[in-house]
């Protein structure tokens, strides 16, 4: 009986959207993570350092920010299914 219900709770720990994707593919989904990541805070730099024209600072911040909240989405569904 005890064994059952602790079956039951390590079961109903994996559960996610990312779930059922094998650990390997996981591991690339948080590259690319960690990657769209680094590229929004490389993104945003080089924008307020070389970029003058405001359209254009605007459209890059744009793609950058959108590029994080990518990122931190897929670092988040990453960690919510993370195996025991």
């Amino acid at each position: 009986m005890n064994n059952q219900i602790l079956d039951s709770l390590l079961l109903n720990t994996a559960r996610g959207p990312l779930a059922h994707i094998p650990a390997l593919d996981v591991m690339w989904i948080s590259f690319y993570a960690i990657g769209l990541l680094f590229f929004s805070v490389v993104i945003i730099s080089a924008t307020r350092k070389w970029v003058n024209n405001v359209f254009l600072s605007f459209i890059f911040k744009l793609i950058a920010y959108i590029m994080l909240a990518t990122g931190a989405f897929l670092m988040v569904l990453i960690v919510a299914t993370w195996p025991n």
